[in-house]
């Protein structure tokens, strides 16, 4: 998803504000369904068994499918789609036909489908009760709604399984909320079997919202087919019970999903351009005033696509010693097509740079899909082997263009490769993409993230594996899956080093390339790097909603008059009201502009530092430099000493310097 949008610069401008004023703590057939609606838990779970077998692959005209013996992924899922684009309705009309290869051993009974456009076929469903209608900036136009209708299910033998539907409310019980499909099957299918199943279905576009839908003649087709739920074996993220991962579609979550193939023909009117996850097998071919496109991808985990009769196509073939080739095309939005330049090296500095830190991509084609005006809210997503950038409403914009390139780019390793759950544990995918665009970014572009000012954001910590409805909001999910939780990767380098961080995210990044990692297996892989536990660390940062609270409690000291020149001995109690943290800086500042620094080694919640000087001590602050990026709270981390008047008066010129220097340093 892309990464912060404009109202994060706004409230960074408001923290800015209200740090210079001192009031403010530093802070996403034919026959209709008869469906009945019912509350849906977990299956019961067991152990796991071996491996299954390889899901069957067809082999498609014109094309090079990768053997299954070369697999990069488990394929449990296969899916064959025929959609068309029926002109001047913002209608879809399908028939999918998708095989299923069980991945566990406990006998299943029953199969899920996300039903994703049905989360903007009222103002009841959960996705828009959550959501307000509004998402990233952006807001559902009015009368926008769409939805999808199954029409006909079969099993492939011809058999109707329309009676066997329910639409499932596992997270809420909303009953208005259709975004979850159990089908019960007419047997069980065993460990390592396939079964397949033929839908028919139509999706009515809604008015561009929340990643997908139609604005004028832009379509973007995301989340637009019935997608099987994943079924979890045991030991997959840490599950002690094999079962079925199940959730409705919410205001602040997004996707998770099992690898697999997909074959899609596309048919729009003639004078469209489509762009989409994979490769063509063909050129698209004109048929009567259709025209027809085939598509085919593996080892993904989604499939979407674009279209538009205005799209201006620029396409580069590029290649590294870690990406062995790929084609980069951009369908450029009119107003942006002298800009494809700087979408290229954009692309091309991402693929370079993520393929060697986090390990080759594999793919032959990345599209990138910048939308017009109107369609920004399908901007700045992502999906296997495609993106989209902000909405061209500016023929020069900012490197925030670049920016959104990159973060999108960078999903196609944490979300596209690294496939964790977007539901359960979105810090896994945005907030480690926000660290290695943030990394990009400086490297090839210099620019560098205020990372103190982002932090004082992070007004209300909450832990990091939080199903994302469960935040306190939409703004709390964003402050903390995007901001804290790159934050917390930052504070593991800022102890590990750069050298050992980068082998950290390297080692966990190729490690479960293909796979469905937890929060627990980052954490084995840190602590495999740094042969040490980081227990007491992560339940402070990650599991739980920890956050450092320095401050400079009093300050006392005693003047000493024997000898030829007054000395002074002062004491500076500091303290931790909030998590425990390790090394912390305090800097002492005496009246003549001197300073020392010392390191307190965190233990206990307080600590006492003598200092000997010839001069007053004026000031004591913790973390001068702002280096503790999870601690938020930094009013109480500075305080001035109380000195005699007379001794002050001495010291006027060199306190009103210091006084400059302290106050820069508070305005981030």
């Amino acid at each position: 998803m892309k990464s912060l949008s404009l109202k994060y610069i706004i409230f960074a401008t408001l923290a800015i504000l209200a740090l210079l004023g001192g009031g403010i703590r530093a802070f996403s057939g034919d026959s209709s369904t008869a469906s009945v609606t019912s509350f849906a838990s977990k299956e019961a779970k067991s152990s796991s068994g071996t491996a299954p077998a390889a899901v069957p692959q067809q082999v498609l005209p014109e094309s090079a499918p990768v053997p299954a013996e070369e697999a990069l992924s488990q394929r449990v899922v296969e899916y064959h789609i025929d959609v068309q684009l029926v002109p001047d309705t913002e209608t879809l009309k399908a028939s999918e036909t998708v095989t299923w290869t069980h991945p566990g051993v406990k006998p299943v009974s029953d199969l899920y489908f996300h039903m994703y456009p049905n989360a903007f076929a009222s103002s009841d469903t959960t996705f828009m009760k959550e959501s307000g209608g509004t998402l990233r900036g952006d807001s559902m136009p009015e009368n926008g709604f769409g939805n999808m209708t199954l029409t006909d299910l079969r099993t492939t033998e011809g058999t109707s399984l329309m009676q066997r539907v329910q639409y499932v409310q596992p997270d809420d019980g909303n009953i208005n909320d259709r975004t979850l499909l159990k089908v019960h099957l007419p047997q069980p299918v065993n460990g390592g079997e396939s079964v397949t199943l033929k839908l028919q279905y139509e999706v009515q576009l809604p008015k561009i919202f929340a990643r997908m839908g139609a604005s004028g003649n832009f379509v973007m087709a995301g989340q637009w087919f019935p997608k099987l739920s994943v079924y979890e074996p045991r030991g997959t993220r840490g599950v002690k019970e094999e079962g079925w991962d199940l959730h409705q579609y919410h205001g602040t979550s997004e996707f998770y999903s099992d690898f697999g193939i997909f074959n899609v023909t596309i048919a729009v009117p003639s004078n469209y351009t489509v762009a989409a996850t994979g490769f063509p097998v063909k050129n698209a071919k004109l048929k009567q005033d259709q025209k027809i496109y085939q598509f085919y991808a593996d080892d993904v985990h989604d499939f979407a696509w674009a279209a538009s009769p205005d799209f201006t196509v620029a396409e580069e073939a590029f290649s590294t010693p870690e990406v062995p080739g790929v084609r980069i095309k951009v369908y450029l939005d009119p107003l942006h097509k002298d800009l494809k330049e700087r979408y290229l090296q954009a692309a091309k500095a991402a693929l370079t740079y993520f393929s060697k830190w986090y390990g080759p991509y594999p793919y032959s084609t990345l599209s990138i899909v910048v939308p017009p005006k109107e369609g920004n809210g399908a901007g700045g997503m992502e999906y296997p082997t495609l993106i989209t950038a902000f909405g061209a409403a500016d023929s020069s914009p900012d490197t925030s263009l670049e920016r959104t390139v990159i973060h999108e780019i960078g999903h196609q390793y944490f979300y596209g490769m690294v496939a964790s759950n977007e539901f359960e544990e979105a810090w896994l995918d945005e907030s480690f993409t926000s660290y290695a665009e943030d990394r990009l970014m400086e490297q090839e572009y210099g620019i560098k993230s205020n990372l103190p000012l982002q932090a004082s954001l992070v007004t209300i910590p909450e832990p990091l594996n939080l199903e994302t409805w469960k935040y306190a909001g939409a703004d709390s999910y964003s402050r903390n899956v995007y901001i804290r939780g790159k934050l917390v990767l930052k504070d593991i380098e800022r102890q590990v080093g750069t050298k050992a961080m980068n082998n950290i995210m390297s080692s966990y990044a190729r490690k479960f390339r293909f796979q469905h990692p937890a929060t627990s297996d980052f954490q084995k892989v840190v602590e495999k790097v740094t042969k040490k536990s980081w227990q007491a660390y992560f339940d402070d940062y990650i599991y739980g909603d920890g956050a450092p609270d320095f401050s400079v409690d009093t300050i006392t000291f005693k003047k000493n008059n024997s000898g030829d020149a007054p000395s002074y001995e002062s004491l500076v109690k500091i303290s931790n009201k909030g998590s425990d943290y390790v090394d912390v800086p305090v800097k002492f500042t005496f009246a003549d502009s001197s300073s020392v620094q010392r390191v307190w080694n965190g233990e206990g919640v307080e600590t006492t530092f003598q200092l000997l000087s010839d001069k007053p001590l004026l000031s004591a602050e913790i973390d001068p430099e702002h280096s503790i990026l999870l601690e938020s709270k930094h009013l109480n981390n500075f305080r001035l000493a109380e000195i005699e008047p007379k001794t002050l008066s001495r010291w006027t010129l060199s306190v009103t310097k210091l006084l400059e220097t302290v106050l820069g340093t508070l305005v981030w």
